[in-house]
């Protein structure tokens, strides 16, 4: 049985050797320790930088990341440096290479080259390598350095797990020399095995239909493991880009970190996929999980945050036990490469290693003119501090471009004729991304850096069809964003902290009003909680009540149409449309054709009135600088809000 040791026991009076080297000071003859660090949802953040606000900055990179990398290997005896995916994509350097110059066989992606230089010893996939399509992928790994390793997705099905023919290797299996406390080295097999959220051959469906198909994670780790044990492996660590769901295991799920720590024969977990972090408060409540220990079902396991921000790191003390090794003590955390201040200011902890910057440097320069090359001009500025309590501008250019699209797309169709919506999402919207993370386009040129801003992800455009019924649902499920607010009530927090900004849907083409006194018809997941529960009212369409039974084309995603958040209407059965083009290049095209763009929201959605009441929403400091421009709403500061947020008052 292992023992789990508090941080606060190795930080506290034991001497600072203890602290350098918390495991190793009390390593044995028969004893060795091993570090294990993870990084996870790199999403291409190489440099220290912000490429859509094209400024350095201290709160993510590898570069940063690989200086506490560095840090560990020099104080360590025994380490292991690991991915958790989601590498390939998620910034503009990682567009520039996808779009501009791109992946043929034999070329370098910089990530890689990063990943390379630093010296990683394994990684898996992530669902964000599959947004470029596969052969991208494999081209992008032939170059990598290092075991890449993915167990449930599958070329051709077999009658099990185990006779799966698999993308790439399920699982590898390491021949590590670990040194005792002795100084004496003896051999050990490290088992690494990789999972992805099977939600791919949705998300992606486009890519991978046809191609491959995805396994339930913990039902294939349940078939695998036995596998790894009679090759010969000692110590099993999975590689789960899964996030910390619910304990008990359903088939399918999105977030199975904790039924999958639960198998017996994995050893320790890294986890990701959830960009937060591991241990930590963020998961202090949720059942299986102790979040001060760092165990996930009694196993060792952490995250480290998202795009470089933390390094994830696992100590196990290990005790030779005849020929073979065993735990018998662990402890986790997560360091991080910077930390937030009193006054909001960001202090960097570590710097940038040069050699990582230098591995990458022509791709970084060539990113930035990519970013820079101008598209057009704009007469109104497009900002989303607003985004989540009014109609905003910088989700209205998304509707407008995504229309002028579908409105092409449909002409001479069958649905020719038909009105077209379109929904758009605020994607930077403060949360988890902090409160620098918004919009922020000046009036004047329009670069693609801007666009990219506009839009993170490289989604492509889809249409689907559906009645007055479903898109009234889908405004429903885009209103569980909010609260319920007691009528004539003070102050109550307006947002679901719970609730991502991607998934707040605005339908542009109808107009509607939310009635915050009313539940949500919705859980966070999609799930009908409040059957009879309607937020939705007075939604019209050209001034009239929407039919219920009338027919829409709406413009949106891929992700969306794939079923990516569970919205009514949305499905692959009703698509009658899968584009080309990704939604970023339909709005390059816009603002080119346009020349010039006055994007000003046109207010087709507020709250119901609330004689009475007000509520609290806080948003990013900057937004002062538009609050008098948000006319359908009063709104007044209200001081500070956590973690750097500023505040505002709504009366409703």
């Amino acid at each position: 049985m292992s023992l789990i040791l508090n941080r606060r026991t190795f930080l506290g009076a034991t001497a600072s050797f203890i602290a350098v080297h918390p495991f190793s000071a009390r390593a044995q003859s028969n004893q060795a320790h091993l570090r294990i660090m993870e990084t996870t949802d790199l999403h291409v953040h190489v440099f220290p930088y912000d490429y859509y606000g094209d400024r350095p900055v201290d709160t993510v990179g590898l570069a940063r990341t690989a200086s506490l990398i560095k840090a560990v290997r020099d104080e360590s005896t025994n380490s292991l440096l690991l991915d958790n995916g989601d590498f390939l994509q998620g910034n503009p350097m990682g567009d520039y290479i996808a779009y501009e110059r791109g992946m043929s066989e034999g070329d370098m992606h910089p990530v890689i080259t990063a990943m390379n230089t630093l010296g990683f010893d394994a990684s898996t996939l992530g669902n964000h390598e599959f947004n470029y399509g596969l052969n991208f992928l494999t081209n992008t790994l032939a170059g990598a350095g290092f075991p890449v390793v993915c167990a449930n997705v599958v070329r051709e099905m077999g009658a099990s797990p185990t006779e799966d023919t698999t993308l790439i290797p399920p699982y590898t299996i390491i021949d590590h020399m670990l040194t005792d406390g002795a100084g004496e080295t003896h051999p050990i097999r490290i088992g690494l095995i990789g999972f992805v959220p099977p939600q791919i051959m949705n998300w992606d469906r486009g890519h991978l239909e046809g191609n491959v198909t995805a396994r339930d994670i913990v039902d294939t780790a349940r078939a695998y493991i036995p596998q790894m044990r009679e090759e010969g492996a000692e110590l099993i660590i999975a590689l789960s880009h899964s996030g910390i769901g619910a304990a008990d295991h359903s088939d399918g799920m999105e977030n199975a970190s904790i039924p999958l720590a639960a198998l017996e024969g994995i050893d320790a977990i890294l986890t990701g996929h959830h960009h937060l972090v591991f241990p930590g408060p963020d998961y202090s409540e949720t059942p299986g999980v102790d979040a001060e220990a760092g165990t996930i079902m009694g196993k060792p396991a952490t995250m480290g945050g998202f795009w470089g921000s933390h390094m994830g790191l696992v100590d196990l003390m290990l005790e030779r036990d005849g020929n073979a090794w065993r735990i018998i003590s662990h402890m986790s955390e997560a360091r991080p490469i910077s930390r937030r201040e009193e006054d909001r200011s960001i202090t960097a902890l570590v710097e940038s290693d040069a050699d990582v910057l230098a591995s990458v440097q022509a791709e970084h320069d060539a990113t930035l003119a990519y970013i820079r090359r101008p598209v057009g001009q704009t007469d109104a500025p497009l900002y989303s501090y607003f985004a989540l309590v009014a109609d905003d501008p910088s989700v209205q250019i998304v509707s407008n471009a995504q229309t002028w699209y579908i409105e092409q797309m449909m002409a001479g169709t069958q649905y020719e004729g038909l009105p077209i919506l379109s929904a758009a999402a605020p994607f930077k919207a403060g949360g988890r991304g902090g409160p620098e993370y918004y919009t922020d386009v000046p009036v004047g040129p329009v670069a693609i850096k801007n666009v990219a801003d506009l839009y993170l992800y490289p989604n492509t455009v889809r249409a689907v069809l559906i009645t007055g019924a479903q898109v009234k649902d889908w405004l429903e499920r885009s209103a569980g964003m909010f609260n319920q607010i007691t009528p004539g009530g003070t102050d109550e927090v307006l947002l679901n902290p719970d609730f991502p900004s991607y998934n707040f849907d605005v339908i542009d083409g109808v107009e509607y009003q939310i009635d915050l006194s009313q539940p949500s018809r919705f859980d966070r997941d999609g799930n009908v909680v409040s059957a009879d529960a309607n937020r939705i009212v007075n939604l019209t369409f050209n001034g009239a009540p929407v039919d219920p039974d009338q027919q829409f084309i709406v413009a949106t995603n891929n992700y969306r149409a794939g079923g990516g958040g569970h919205f009514p209407g949305a499905s692959a059965e009703t698509t009658v449309f899968e584009g080309p083009d990704t939604n970023r290049d339909v709005i390059v095209r816009y603002i080119v054709e346009q020349d010039t763009i006055d994007p000003a929201a046109d207010a087709n959605w507020s709250f119901a009135p609330m004689p009475g009441t007000t509520v609290l929403f806080d948003t990013g400091p900057a937004a002062s600088a538009y609050v008098d421009a948000v006319e359908s709403l009063t709104i007044e500061p209200a001081g500070d809000g956590p973690d750097g947020f500023a505040r505002f008052r709504i009366a409703l």
